[in-house]
């Protein structure tokens, strides 16, 4: 349980850094939240689409043909969709809280 722990906070801090990079070059923000969280506040620029759809969403964002950096509360639900977007080939890493990368 802890190797599992702290590779999972590896995940979401090691990962959440390297994506301000991808930020800066243009990366398309997913905030992954439900439609009510983001509507309360989200990162300028960014797309939302529920953790549960990102499924059904998969080949659209392929098409965007951009780095996808993912976003939600606290980084959990993102972490959970980058894991799904990158077993289907895309760039995608996990930002973490919408919060932190708004800033």
């Amino acid at each position: 349980f802890k190797l599992e722990l702290i590779e999972m906070l590896n995940r979401l801090f090691v990962s959440g850094k390297s994506c301000s990079d991808k930020v800066r070059q243009g990366a398309l923000i997913v905030d992954v939240r439900s439609a009510s969280e983001f509507q309360a506040g989200h990162v300028k620029g960014s797309i939302n689409v529920p953790v549960e759809e990102i499924y059904t969403h998969v080949d659209s964002l392929a098409k965007k043909e951009l780095p996808l950096v993912l976003c939600c509360a606290s980084g959990m639900r993102s972490a959970r969709a980058t894991n799904i977007l990158k077993s289907h080939g895309l760039d995608v890493c996990n930002g973490g809280s919408w919060k932190s990368l708004n800033h």
